[in-house]
């Protein structure tokens, strides 16, 4: 029987930063053009933030069936699977990640009414991408476009989202926090995948990592991560507080040099966990240095 703790490992809470950044920056984005806290629709800030973790979550469930079905779980070197592992049935773990879905659905739904209907389109991009990861007959993830969506939904959409539910607008400043954002969310994707590319390209999962190989893997995280900071650095131009995302760099760097020094299989896993703290501390330092710039 599958137990409260065997789902809460399944929802792979080591991802859930990566839904709650965005967020988080966003909203730090809103205050900063908003003339006055109470400019900004805090409400709408929190179902934003609750949208975005059921999102991840439901992803991590629908990732989770996708790959189990196939077969492509069954052999890992990274955390364990609920369908893989035999810890869940298959369907239950589909019902999870629709249940997931539909949650965030309707509280998307609350969302687009005081704001944009468009939301209502956004929201189901986002849902369609999430299952499209690795579900249906051709799952984008297995072509190598895994890295673009992830930049696109859990980067652009999440982060420049936040920032017009609270304040209705989309200043400029949002969208470069959000290119940072996304370049580490995507490095988190990049290092998993270059750790798995032994297993996927044996079962045939073409991810950008299998596609482009090893070396220029390693090459497209450092990019990322050094990326990221630029985008930082750009945005003190007008906001000079957000260089206290530099902070962020001591963190990222042993992963940079374990990465570009070829580390691979199990010792990479380490560098996926340091990736997503980055991520972290990266999004909390470039929020408040936001904030402070009001």
């Amino acid at each position: 029987m599958t137990t409260i703790s065997d789902w809460w490992a399944g929802a792979r809470p080591r991802t859930l930063p990566a839904a709650v950044v965005p967020v988080v920056v966003g909203a730090a984005a809103a205050v900063a053009w908003a003339d006055a806290l109470d400019q900004v629709t805090w409400w709408r800030v929190v179902a934003a933030l609750a949208v975005s973790l059921l999102l991840q979550i439901g992803v991590n469930y629908a990732n989770d069936y996708s790959d189990g079905v196939r077969g492509t779980d069954d052999v890992r070197v990274g955390p364990m699977r609920l369908v893989a592992s035999g810890t869940a049935p298959a369907g239950a773990v589909k019902r999870a990640a629709l249940l997931m879905f539909g949650l965030a659905a309707l509280i998307g739904l609350a969302l687009a009414a005081t704001t944009t209907w468009w939301l209502l389109a956004v929201g189901a991009a986002a849902i369609l991408a999430a299952w499209g990861y690795t579900g249906g007959p051709k799952p984008y993830g297995y072509l190598g476009l895994g890295e673009v969506f992830v930049f696109v939904f859990f980067g652009l959409v999440a982060t420049v989202g936040t920032t017009f539910v609270a304040i209705e607008e989309v200043p400029s400043i949002a969208w470069l926090a959000a290119t940072g954002v996304g370049f580490l969310v995507c490095a988190i994707l990049v290092v998993n995948n270059l750790r798995d590319i032994p297993t996927d390209a044996a079962v045939g999962k073409r991810t950008l990592a299998v596609r482009i190989g090893d070396a220029w893997t390693r090459r497209l995280y450092a990019a990322l991560v050094v990326g990221a900071f630029v985008a930082a650095a750009v945005a003190a131009g007008s906001r000079p507080w957000s260089l206290l995302a530099i902070g962020a760099l001591p963190i990222a760097r042993p992963s940079l040099q374990r990465v570009l020094r070829g580390a691979t299989g199990r010792d990479l896993i380490p560098v996926l966990v340091a990736t997503g703290t980055t991520h972290l501390a990266y999004g909390l330092l470039f929020a408040i240095g936001l904030a402070l710039g009001n």
